[in-house]
């Protein structure tokens, strides 16, 4: 049985700065050992239900958090930043779940810790059929077009929620909850490893049941920006089209093909902004 994992580090209990999870500093390198942990107890809830085999893609900022030979279960390490698939680089339909570890909320949400949707430079809001969405839910795109479920999210309260809006029944290990974008109340590290552990060994033994992402087809993206300026330069992207002051929109049968045009248009405002 085969476990994809995607981690971020902006969910995990007791981030609430950036200067936490982003390096090099020492707050960095004490925050990336908790972020393990946290992913090392998803391997091992999943084990402890059947799972056998494990690719980690460590997906937050530079792609380069983890320590490849302190991953459990043997884990296969995507690390580095240039990735067409970006989060979800490395899924393919031999997988029989997802994971989403240490994920957070979206920018648009009212409060949760450390909020962006992949550029908070940039982007403002995203609406997926028109359901507001984190990265969580534009990540299903991808689960989706490969017919893997998404069956474990784990953060804070705000991305448990947003994850449902497209995943019903996912199982969400809730290590803090958010009291503002920058403060939160955190389970102890101890406490919130085993709860990511019981979560994913629920996730794993309710396989048999579970489904791919619920995103009708074709799915529209709708993208909320910050200025103009960025919703101009989007519809430089093949299908994106104006739909608002500060709005694109863009629509595919393929969920994969609507993915990567996302991708796209996120890695030019970074271009942008930069």
């Amino acid at each position: 049985m085969k476990i994809f994992l995607s981690s971020d580090m902006e969910g995990t209990a007791g981030v609430v700065d950036w200067s936490q999870c982003i390096g090099p500093g020492p707050e960095y390198q004490y925050y990336r050992r908790l972020l393990t942990d946290e992913v090392n107890a998803a391997i091992s809830g999943a084990q402890s239900a059947g799972a056998t085999e494990f690719l980690v893609n460590d997906s937050h900022s530079t792609m380069q958090n983890l320590r490849p030979d302190e991953l459990l279960g043997n884990a296969r390490y995507l690390s580095g930043r240039h990735k067409p698939m970006y989060m979800m680089q490395g899924l393919d339909p031999t997988f029989d779940a997802v994971f989403f570890v240490s994920y957070h909320g979206s920018m648009a949400s009212e409060a949760s810790t450390l909020s962006h949707t992949y550029n908070p430079k940039a982007i403002a809001r995203v609406l997926l059929n028109g359901i507001e969405v984190g990265e969580s839910g534009i990540n299903c795109l991808v689960a989706l077009g490969h017919g893997v479920p998404v069956v474990l999210v784990t953060g804070d309260d705000t991305t448990a929620e947003e994850a449902g809006r497209i995943c019903p029944g996912i199982h969400a290990a809730v290590v803090k909850h958010s009291v503002t974008r920058f403060a939160a109340e955190s389970l102890h590290p101890s406490e919130a490893k085993e709860l990511i552990f019981a979560a994913a060994a629920a996730a794993v033994a309710g396989l048999p049941s579970a489904s791919p992402p619920a995103i009708e087809l074709p799915a529209t993206l709708e993208i909320d920006f910050g200025n103009g300026d960025f919703a101009e330069m989007a519809t430089w992207v093949q299908n994106v089209e104006r739909a608002g002051a500060r709005t694109v929109r863009v629509t595919a049968e393929d969920p994969i093909v609507l993915f990567r045009t996302f991708i796209t248009v996120v890695q030019l405002t970074r271009a942008i902004v930069e």
